[in-house]
């Protein structure tokens, strides 16, 4: 399979042999974004793995979806950019709850692989010992990501000013 080599370099794939790389591979579809182009909305349903092939994503969160009025808030805020190789929308595959942040296209001509939570989910339970490998390889993906947005926080409480 084409996909096969940059499965091999995403982290949440890590350990995983290439043989089930390519079972992997043969679930992924290929999509094309343009700049500006919203990937998935916050607050949306959640079925689908992401990986960039090519160009930039920004993960953004709004704290208009908080009830924040449009006069505090200066709208969507950049929370970070993903760029080859790194995946997102790994919540999917844990739960099936609302997306907590939106995904839009920073780049032209920005190609991502898609892989739905539900195949993925069913290859799992087909196979359990790459089960185990790729929920270890997530928990361990979000808890760094759980971590940065925990530093993440404390810096702004730290250096904000006091209201």
């Amino acid at each position: 399979m084409p996909y096969t080599h940059l499965l091999e370099q995403v982290d949440i794939f890590a350990d995983l042999d290439t043989e089930r790389l390519q079972r992997i591979a043969g679930l992924c579809t290929e999509r094309r974004y343009d700049k500006g182009d919203i990937v998935f909305q916050e607050n949306t349903d959640s079925d689908e793995l992401y990986i960039i092939l090519q160009g930039e994503i920004e993960i953004q969160v709004d704290p208009r979806t908080l009830g924040i009025s449009a006069d505090e808030s200066p709208g969507p805020t950049t929370i970070a950019t993903l760029r080859r190789g790194q995946s997102f929308g790994e919540v999917a595959l844990v739960d099936e709850g609302l997306r907590c942040a939106s995904a839009r296209c920073a780049a032209s001509r920005t190609k991502l692989l898609v892989i739905s939570r539900n195949d993925l989910i069913q290859m799992c339970q087909n196979d359990f010992e790459m089960g185990y490998i790729l929920m270890r390889n997530v928990a361990s993906d979000l808890s760094l990501k759980i971590r940065q947005t925990d530093l993440m926080l404390r810096e702004q409480l730290l250096w904000s000013p006091r209201r």
